[in-house]
């Protein structure tokens, strides 16, 4: 396209030209269009690289002191306490920076948000533990906020008529794109982690796993807004509306940003309350629901692969032998790893954690209570005593900690260790030892690589969908109005997402079941990048936008809350919390649909002034 100068807007009030929309842009539009479209693509890619990353980011930050993993619940609420902050800081951001680009211009607006939201992006993966990371979750969430609103005016403003809900319709299909790029990511470093490339390395006081690199990559944007600086034009309308008027004297002043000034008039009240009801549902309904059916996938998953190695004997033939051994040997926690090369690795004890077992059962994790057992029994031990002598039954059960609401049979537990045979010969035990602390952590990698790559998968699968989904909804709501639209999109969104949530069992799901729920559940938010910017006049239209977008966050925040409460509390007993969480979160789209009967149909009505 070669370094664009501003064009003045096509005329598209010319009868004669009645061919398809984007024939009526010039080269500075489709500029305009994909600076902001590369803007709101790598928002939504840290987005989605956020939702991939909660899990495994809660699992390592919360885990025990003596290394042992959090209890499940645990990782669930603060998995949504994280969501619920970056939120927050969302619509933070999105309530001050819409005011800006009211205010100081769309262009200048942008930029700002998008050197934000990938900077501390970047900064996440250094988090130690939660509170930081939630710390640099609130602050992404500020620029990733603000970008929407200072985008879909900008592109609003700019575009021909006749082609302004088609961009934006097309604006936000391209945002999939974003989500697609986090989920290939995903994907890709879930096989470099199942063929043992990344995952270990040390960059001083951090081991860089994977979630740490997805938040590095998430760095990537800032790099959009030096190429741009200088390039973007601020709209004609805008310039012509806030910026000439402000510096005439002899004209009225022009108030520009203000929430005052947006709930004084009773149109623009309207219009924002309305977009807020609008906003609400959707938001939760993504955000509350939908992006924690990669949860789901991870979980269910899971619990085949390990139902897998459990038929396959691996429980027996590896996790009990090497418990028996380590007992028996307390010094081979010492033990430092030799692979197939014989290159040194960690020691034993470095390298395998509770979490590693998969236990006897599903959802027992027996083995791993006694691996953190014996762990903590051989710290215990009196200096004076030989870390060769064997531990006692008695100093295991006694170091055994489980849930206090749980009744556990040690004696049971400790049983176990008679399982299997161990080795007197102190160089045989040695070798054996190394074998099998191996043979586990490269189970566990492809088990852990399998996981990620299908949620990735899931990820790109539920995107697919979205984009059709979104640039329909502009298509459709072209031919019958707005509010037909938006309610068509509702009743879809909450059936895509029940279906998922109840039905999904196995790998062969994600083909069908993921496009069907990315289409009906992202499909509105085209109608919140066409319809909002249609409510305000350009002197309010970034604030008004920010306002039902924004705020919606919000009370949105409070979605991923009550599921991680619904998941960790209610429906904790359920063999699958959170497929009943899921399902019982979809009422959420009944207050969009209360709101459409008071929403203004803006079908091929002009942006307001």
């Amino acid at each position: 396209m070669g370094d664009p100068v501003y064009v003045p807007p096509s005329k598209d009030d010319d009868a004669s030209n009645s061919g398809p929309w984007f024939t009526l842009l010039n080269k500075y539009h489709w500029f305009v269009l994909i600076v902001a479209a590369l803007g709101w693509l790598f928002d939504t890619m840290d987005q989605q690289l956020f939702n991939f990353a909660r899990v495994p980011a809660m699992k390592e930050l919360l885990a025990n002191e003596d290394g042992s993993p959090a209890k499940q619940e645990v990782v669930d609420f603060y998995g949504g306490l994280a969501t619920a902050i970056f939120l927050v800081g969302w619509a933070s951001g999105g309530l001050v920076f819409g005011v800006l680009g009211d205010r100081i211009g769309r262009a200048k607006t942008m930029l700002m948000t998008i050197l934000v939201y990938s900077l501390c992006t970047g900064l996440s993966s250094f988090s130690v533990g939660f509170w930081d990371f939630a710390f640099y979750r609130l602050i992404t969430g500020l620029g990733v906020g603000g970008e929407f609103a200072v985008g879909v005016a900008l592109v609003a403003e700019v575009m021909p008529n006749r082609a302004r809900q088609h961009a934006l319709s097309f604006l936000q299909a391209l945002s999939a794109v974003g989500n697609v790029t986090a989920a290939t990511i995903t994907m890709y470093l879930g096989h470099l982690e199942q063929s043992g490339l990344v995952g270990n390395w040390e960059v001083g006081p951090f081991t860089i796993t994977t979630w740490r690199l997805m938040f590095m990559i998430g760095t990537i944007p800032a790099l959009l807004a030096i190429l741009i600086r200088g390039r973007l034009k601020e709209p004609e309308q805008w310039s012509r509306t806030v910026h000439d008027a402000q510096d005439d004297k002899s004209k009225k002043k022009v108030v520009a940003g203000s929430y005052a000034e947006l709930f004084t008039d009773a149109r623009w009240r309207h219009g924002a309350l309305v977009g807020l009801a609008l906003a609400t549902s959707g938001v939760i309904g993504v955000w509350g629901i939908a992006f924690f059916s990669f949860d789901l996938v991870g979980s269910v998953l899971r619990k085949g692969e390990e139902a897998k190695v459990r038929q396959e004997k691996s429980v027996e033939n590896s996790e009990i032998p090497l418990l028996a051994l380590v007992s028996q040997n307390p010094s081979l926690l010492n033990l430092a790893t030799t692979n197939a090369d014989g290159d040194k690795g960690k020691s034993i004890g470095e390298m395998i954690d509770g979490k590693a077992f998969v236990g006897t059962e599903p959802g027992l994790q027996d083995t791993g209570t006694l691996w953190t057992a014996i762990v903590a029994a051989s710290k215990d031990r009196d200096s004076d005593v030989e870390a060769t002598t064997p531990l006692t039954m008695d100093e295991i059960k006694e170091a055994i900690n489980v849930d206090d609401d749980k009744e556990v049979d040690k004696d049971a537990l400790v049983a176990l260790l008679g399982g299997s045979a161990a080795t007197t010969d102190v160089e045989e035990a040695e070798k054996k030892a190394n074998q099998l602390a191996l043979s586990i952590t490269k189970r566990n990698g492809d088990i852990n690589g399998f996981v990620t790559r299908n949620k990735g998968l899931a990820g790109i699968l539920l995107n697919v969908g979205a984009f059709f989904g979104m640039y329909g909804f502009g298509a459709v709501s072209s031919r019958i109005g707005r509010r037909p639209t938006f309610l068509i999109s509702f009743i879809l969104a909450a059936g895509g997402a029940i279906l998922v949530f109840y039905a999904f069992e196995k790998v062969e799901d994600l083909y069908w079941m993921f496009p069907i729920m990315g289409f009906c559940v992202l499909s509105p938010f085209a109608g919140y990048a066409i319809y909002f910017p249609e409510l305000f006049p350009t002197r309010l239209r970034s604030t008004g936008t920010s306002f039902c977008y924004n705020v919606g966050r919000y009370l949105a925040a409070t979605g991923p809350l009550t599921l991680g409460i619904l998941t960790g509390f209610v429906f904790k007993d359920a063999p699958e919390p959170l497929r009943h969480a899921g399902i019982a979160m979809c009422c959420v789209y009944l207050i969009g649909i209360i709101a459409l009967p008071f929403a203004k149909e803006t079908k091929d009505q002009p942006l307001p002034e």
